[in-house]
């Protein structure tokens, strides 16, 4: 049990994160199980953290696609709340950096799926969560937004939030 439980416990108290407080709303359905983050962060009510990638590409020239790196998400001190959703592409490439550490260009393209959108998806999930989840309920979707995002890409912007080191 972690300390925070522990305390809350050793008062009396139900842990504010328990699953008893009703935080746990049950499994996805299958075809919202391969979800990207990105998908998911675009569908968010709440944004209380800040992403930050590393990602360094191999310096072997026959692995161009070959990256390893990490990401951080960094706690805000304040609560970015949406008030219509999808969130367009700025509010999410807001709160996200990419540094890039390799031989070349950044080549979003070589990323595979993990800056990967699919508007369908993404619409599905955010139909899927009004009529499943009370908090989604009054808050309207517009599909002006969606139609900003592609059919099967990178986040749009995304290439705005890169620096690179090139060294």
């Amino acid at each position: 049990i972690c300390s925070g439980c522990m305390t809350a416990l050793s008062h009396g108290k139900l842990p504010r994160l328990a699953l008893a407080n009703g935080l746990f709303r049950g499994q996805l359905p299958d075809r919202f199980l391969d979800l990207t983050w990105v998908e998911e962060r675009i569908c968010s009510i709440y944004y209380t953290t800040a992403h930050v990638t590393r990602l360094f590409q191999s310096s072997d020239p026959s692995q161009p696609r070959v990256f390893h790196g990490n990401m951080c998400a960094h706690d805000m001190n304040v609560v970015s709340t949406a008030r219509i959703l999808p969130r367009t592409p700025a509010d999410v490439t807001g709160f996200l950096s990419v540094v890039f550490v390799g031989p070349g260009k950044f080549n979003p393209a070589r990323l595979g799926t993990m800056f990967r959108v699919c508007k369908s998806k993404v619409w599905a999930f955010l139909l899927w969560l009004k009529h499943h989840n009370h908090l989604y309920a009054d808050i309207p979707v517009d599909t002006e937004i969606i139609d900003l995002y592609p059919q099967d890409g990178i986040l749009p912007g995304l290439c705005d939030r890169v620096i690179e080191d090139n060294e």
